[in-house]
């Protein structure tokens, strides 16, 4: 995590447990006097070590009292720190699905010990240890016999409408979730969907009934405690195995997608592939880089190069197929480094809630050591007219370092772009590239590929 200004995060500041603040480059959670008590049912009910045992629930350490930034504290906490942030706007539908998973199965096991997650926002998971796990350590409150819980609502409305959606009418709905901070409306979700969701008995309960269930109530002034003795244990562990069997049985197949299956149609011979792959590695062992952003990074085949150094590797696409490859290929081989985003360059995500500041805009998550950008420059200046000027100045915000791809003119991929656009683009030149480039970065070393006019460049910011 960079970029962020020392003290209280400004998106912090919704729990009145807690919140997260930064001091001397490094992350803390305050716990304040009013979550004492609770805090210690958490630590001294075997819960915690539990969740961290199974990766459910990210570790901590005790740290001074004295660093804590407001005074009514009564603890402050070091949570490992996370080597990226991302939000659930930018997740693709494994991702998404993995998080909702996550969500339960900490709830399952908070009921066993006595106690129940307080909310259940899609925000309080990352990517950690190359699993999704819950990040905020104050999300639980004592479970009393006979309430329902109270993280329902918005588990259906972060999870469950998103995933519908993606599932029955189209993936990159899930981006609805960027302008709504607070998760999709259940009768926006419920209206969108087919009918025949309605023929799945949990769809049926938890999105079209639930959705129904709360126009009708939505003046109510009943409180939660006023619906004590509704909610037995037995209905509330009967109402989590339906969420999970609504979850699981949701589906998408990634290779609907245009891009998804590019790796499988490159623009290489197998010998160009491969004098890529060895370029790209010896590139990335000359630059010291503590992290690494791979733009355009498709089903993350160079971003596993990157990660073979053994830091982190945020690889960026904007095709969701593509991202749920990537991603669904580093759950299977346990892969520690890489955290696939959805993510359009063209239009990066912005900073969004309160102030603008609640969530961070993509860029402020930077900058990175390295920024690779493969195969990816005629995309950005063909397809979107961007100029070699806009994005060089780009990549100089994003990273330290650049590792880039030139695709030229006569390229076929170029020559395909090229086709269906009604102007020409006399500046797209190699020599035009290395001009416009070295106005931000010294180029330290350049190589051809083999079976190939593309050549690979690595950069240094001036």
């Amino acid at each position: 995590m960079s970029g962020e200004a020392e003290g209280r995060l400004p998106g912090s500041f919704r729990d009145p447990a807690g919140f997260v603040f930064q001091r001397d480059g490094a992350f803390y959670r305050q716990v304040n006097r009013s979550y004492e008590a609770t805090f210690a049912t958490l630590m001294n009910s075997g819960l915690y070590a539990k969740l961290v045992e199974q990766g459910l629930l990210i570790p901590h350490e005790s740290a001074d009292l004295g660093l804590a930034a407001e005074p009514e504290a009564s603890a402050v906490i070091k949570p490992e720190q996370l080597e990226f942030v991302s939000y659930p706007f930018e997740w693709s539908f494994s991702q998404l699905k993995a998080a909702a998973l996550t969500t339960l199965s900490v709830q399952r096991r908070a009921l066993e010990h006595g106690l129940s997650l307080k909310d259940a926002s899609a925000y309080n998971i990352q990517l950690h240890g190359g699993r999704p796990t819950l990040i905020d350590t104050l999300s639980f409150e004592p479970y009393e016999p006979g309430l329902p819980w109270v993280g329902y609502r918005q588990f259906c409305q972060h999870f469950l409408a998103p995933l519908t959606l993606m599932a029955y009418r189209d993936v990159r709905l899930g981006t609805l979730l960027q302008g709504h901070l607070d998760g999709l409306p259940l009768d926006l979700a419920a209206g969108l969907v087919p009918w025949r969701t309605r023929l799945r008995p949990g769809l049926l309960m938890h999105l079209h009934l639930h959705s129904r269930a709360q126009a009708r109530h939505t003046d109510s002034t009943r409180d939660r405690k006023s619906l004590k003795g509704r909610m037995s244990r037995r209905r509330l562990d009967a109402l989590l195995e339906s969420l999970e069997s609504a979850v699981r049985r949701l589906s998408w197949n990634p290779g609907d997608t245009p891009w998804a299956s590019y790796g499988d149609q490159s623009s290489y011979s197998d010998a160009g592939q491969a004098d890529k792959e060895r370029l790209v590695a010896e590139h990335l062992a000359q630059v010291d880089a503590d992290s690494v952003w791979d733009l355009g990074g498709n089903i993350g085949i160079f971003s596993r190069i990157a990660a073979a150094k053994d830091i982190p590797v945020v690889s960026i696409d904007s095709d969701p197929g593509a991202v749920d490859l990537n991603y669904r290929q580093m759950a299977e081989r346990d892969e520690r480094n890489l955290f696939p985003v959805v993510a359009d360059l063209t239009s990066p995500s912005p900073a969004l809630g309160w102030d603008n500041r609640e969530v961070r805009s993509l860029t402020e998550r930077g900058p990175a050591g390295l920024v690779m950008a493969l195969a990816l420059i005629h995309h950005l200046a063909i397809s979107n007219n961007t100029r070699f000027e806009q994005v060089a100045a780009f990549f100089r915000s994003l990273g330290r370092s650049l590792l880039i791809e030139f695709v030229p003119p006569d390229d076929p991929m170029v020559v395909r772009l090229l086709a269906m656009r009604n102007h020409t683009f006399p500046w797209y030149t190699q020599s035009e590239f290395e001009a416009v480039f070295a106005q931000y970065f010294r180029i330290e070393r350049t190589n051809s590929i083999v079976d190939s006019e593309r050549r690979l460049y690595l950069m240094c910011s001036r």
